[in-house]
């Protein structure tokens, strides 16, 4: 199990990217939330084991929408966090 936060930059924040990453995040066993932040990022914080954080990571760098641009994705890795269940949109 790894407990990551994403900061997605670029054109991230009034094109779906939050609805898209929750749609993908939510039909797999990821806990977290995605949120947009003042600075115009989106912070994804996610909880999985390795491989479906690696395939997550693809998706968002992709693009999880057509009008989404991911230029840059920083990565922290966080302590496991026993109280993440679900996944959520703030």
């Amino acid at each position: 199990m790894k407990h990551y936060q994403l900061t997605a930059y670029g054109q991230v924040q009034g094109v779906g990217f939050r609805w898209g990453v929750y749609q993908y995040a939510s039909q797999r066993p990821i806990s977290g939330y995605v949120q947009n932040m003042m600075d115009g990022t989106v912070i994804i914080d996610c909880q999985a084991n390795e491989q479906v954080l690696e395939a997550l990571i693809a998706f968002i760098k992709h693009g999880p929408t057509p009008y989404a641009r991911v230029i840059q994705l920083d990565q922290h890795e966080l302590p496991v966090d026993p109280q993440l269940t679900d996944f959520s949109i703030h």
